[in-house]
Protein backbone atom coordinates (compact mmCIF):
# COMPACT_ATOMS: atom_id res chain seq x y z
CA UNK A 1 0.00 0.00 0.00
CA UNK A 2 1.20 3.49 -0.76
CA UNK A 3 1.82 5.51 2.38
CA UNK A 4 0.24 8.92 2.50
CA UNK A 5 2.64 11.77 2.72
CA UNK A 6 3.53 14.12 5.51
CA UNK A 7 2.85 17.83 5.49
CA UNK A 8 6.11 18.28 3.50
CA UNK A 9 4.43 17.08 0.30
CA UNK A 10 2.26 19.48 -1.68
CA UNK A 11 -1.44 19.20 -0.95
CA UNK A 12 -3.79 18.12 -3.71
CA UNK A 13 -5.12 21.35 -5.27
CA UNK A 14 -8.69 20.84 -4.08
CA UNK A 15 -7.65 20.35 -0.47
CA UNK A 16 -5.21 23.27 -0.62
CA UNK A 17 -8.02 25.58 -1.77
CA UNK A 18 -10.26 24.38 1.07
CA UNK A 19 -7.53 24.97 3.64
CA UNK A 20 -6.99 28.46 2.21
CA UNK A 21 -10.72 29.16 2.51
CA UNK A 22 -10.74 28.16 6.18
CA UNK A 23 -7.50 30.04 6.90
CA UNK A 24 -9.05 33.38 6.02
CA UNK A 25 -11.91 33.02 8.50
CA UNK A 26 -12.53 33.67 12.18
CA UNK A 27 -13.98 30.97 14.49
CA UNK A 28 -17.74 31.38 13.91
CA UNK A 29 -17.22 31.80 10.18
CA UNK A 30 -15.18 28.59 10.10
CA UNK A 31 -18.16 26.76 11.60
CA UNK A 32 -20.45 28.30 8.98
CA UNK A 33 -18.15 27.11 6.19
CA UNK A 34 -18.00 23.63 7.75
CA UNK A 35 -21.82 23.62 7.72
CA UNK A 36 -21.77 24.58 4.05
CA UNK A 37 -19.64 21.50 3.34
CA UNK A 38 -22.09 19.41 5.37
CA UNK A 39 -25.03 20.71 3.36
CA UNK A 40 -23.17 20.19 0.08
CA UNK A 41 -22.39 16.51 0.66
CA UNK A 42 -24.15 14.61 -2.15
CA UNK A 43 -26.64 11.90 -1.35
CA UNK A 44 -25.60 8.31 -1.98
CA UNK A 45 -26.40 6.88 -5.40
CA UNK A 46 -29.11 4.21 -5.33
CA UNK A 47 -26.59 1.38 -5.69
CA UNK A 48 -25.26 2.28 -2.22
CA UNK A 49 -28.36 3.80 -0.64
CA UNK A 50 -30.15 0.50 -1.30
CA UNK A 51 -27.14 -1.53 -0.06
CA UNK A 52 -25.58 0.27 2.92
CA UNK A 53 -23.76 -2.93 3.87
CA UNK A 54 -21.34 -2.18 1.00
CA UNK A 55 -20.03 0.91 2.81
CA UNK A 56 -17.30 0.79 5.42
CA UNK A 57 -18.01 2.24 8.87
CA UNK A 58 -15.65 4.74 10.46
CA UNK A 59 -15.94 3.93 14.18
CA UNK A 60 -13.39 6.59 15.17
CA UNK A 61 -16.00 9.24 14.34
CA UNK A 62 -18.33 10.30 17.13
CA UNK A 63 -21.28 10.07 14.73
CA UNK A 64 -22.15 7.15 12.46
CA UNK A 65 -20.47 7.61 9.10
CA UNK A 66 -19.91 5.14 6.31
CA UNK A 67 -17.90 5.47 3.11
CA UNK A 68 -16.74 3.74 -0.03
CA UNK A 69 -14.23 4.70 -2.71
CA UNK A 70 -14.39 3.52 -6.32
CA UNK A 71 -11.52 3.66 -8.78
CA UNK A 72 -12.32 4.48 -12.40
CA UNK A 73 -9.71 3.22 -14.86
CA UNK A 74 -11.48 4.37 -18.02
CA UNK A 75 -9.38 7.52 -18.55
CA UNK A 76 -5.70 8.10 -19.18
CA UNK A 77 -5.00 7.82 -15.45
CA UNK A 78 -7.11 6.21 -12.71
CA UNK A 79 -9.38 8.52 -10.76
CA UNK A 80 -11.41 7.87 -7.63
CA UNK A 81 -14.98 8.64 -6.67
CA UNK A 82 -15.91 8.95 -3.01
CA UNK A 83 -19.28 8.26 -1.46
CA UNK A 84 -20.26 9.05 2.12
CA UNK A 85 -23.27 8.39 4.31
CA UNK A 86 -23.45 10.78 7.25
CA UNK A 87 -26.55 11.84 9.18
CA UNK A 88 -27.74 15.42 8.82
CA UNK A 89 -27.91 15.54 12.63
CA UNK A 90 -24.09 15.27 12.70
CA UNK A 91 -23.02 18.44 10.88
CA UNK A 92 -19.36 18.35 11.92
CA UNK A 93 -18.83 14.78 10.75
CA UNK A 94 -20.90 15.43 7.65
CA UNK A 95 -18.85 18.57 7.01
CA UNK A 96 -15.61 16.60 7.17
CA UNK A 97 -17.03 14.12 4.66
CA UNK A 98 -18.02 17.09 2.49
CA UNK A 99 -14.48 18.45 2.64
CA UNK A 100 -13.01 15.12 1.53
CA UNK A 101 -15.62 14.79 -1.20
CA UNK A 102 -15.08 18.32 -2.49
CA UNK A 103 -11.29 18.10 -2.30
CA UNK A 104 -10.71 14.57 -3.60
CA UNK A 105 -13.70 13.19 -5.54
CA UNK A 106 -12.90 12.65 -9.20
CA UNK A 107 -9.22 13.38 -8.67
CA UNK A 108 -6.37 11.18 -9.86
CA UNK A 109 -5.65 8.28 -7.54
CA UNK A 110 -2.07 9.48 -7.08
CA UNK A 111 -3.35 12.76 -5.59
CA UNK A 112 -5.62 10.93 -3.17
CA UNK A 113 -2.84 8.62 -2.04
CA UNK A 114 -0.54 11.64 -1.62
CA UNK A 115 -2.97 13.52 0.64
CA UNK A 116 -1.11 14.10 3.91
CA UNK A 117 -1.91 11.97 6.92
CA UNK A 118 -1.93 15.14 9.00
CA UNK A 119 -4.60 16.83 6.86
CA UNK A 120 -6.82 17.30 9.92
CA UNK A 121 -4.06 19.29 11.60
CA UNK A 122 -3.47 21.40 8.48
CA UNK A 123 -7.11 22.48 8.45
CA UNK A 124 -7.22 25.49 10.77
CA UNK A 125 -10.15 24.18 12.79
CA UNK A 126 -8.54 23.28 16.12
CA UNK A 127 -9.94 26.47 17.65
CA UNK A 128 -13.54 25.45 16.86
CA UNK A 129 -13.53 21.62 16.65
CA UNK A 130 -12.30 19.17 19.27
CA UNK A 131 -9.20 17.02 18.66
CA UNK A 132 -11.42 13.94 18.93
CA UNK A 133 -13.54 15.14 16.01
CA UNK A 134 -10.42 15.99 14.00
CA UNK A 135 -9.21 12.41 14.51
CA UNK A 136 -12.43 11.31 12.85
CA UNK A 137 -11.44 13.25 9.72
CA UNK A 138 -8.05 11.54 9.76
CA UNK A 139 -9.75 8.15 10.06
CA UNK A 140 -12.01 8.91 7.09
CA UNK A 141 -9.03 9.90 4.95
CA UNK A 142 -7.07 6.79 5.99
CA UNK A 143 -9.97 4.54 4.96
CA UNK A 144 -10.39 6.31 1.64
CA UNK A 145 -6.67 5.92 0.92
CA UNK A 146 -6.68 2.26 1.94
CA UNK A 147 -9.71 1.50 -0.24
CA UNK A 148 -8.21 3.32 -3.23
CA UNK A 149 -4.90 1.49 -2.85
CA UNK A 150 -6.71 -1.85 -2.54
CA UNK A 151 -8.81 -1.12 -5.66
CA UNK A 152 -5.62 -0.46 -7.62
CA UNK A 153 -4.37 -3.91 -6.67
CA UNK A 154 -7.58 -5.67 -7.75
Amino acid sequence: MTESSSSDAPLPAGLAAIIDDFSGLAGPDKLDLLLEFAEGLPELPARYADHPELLEPVPECQSPIFLIAEVDRSGSEPTAHLFFSAPREAPTTRGFAGILHEGLDGRPVAEILAAPVDLAMQLPLADVVSPLRLRGLSAMLARVQRQVAAALND
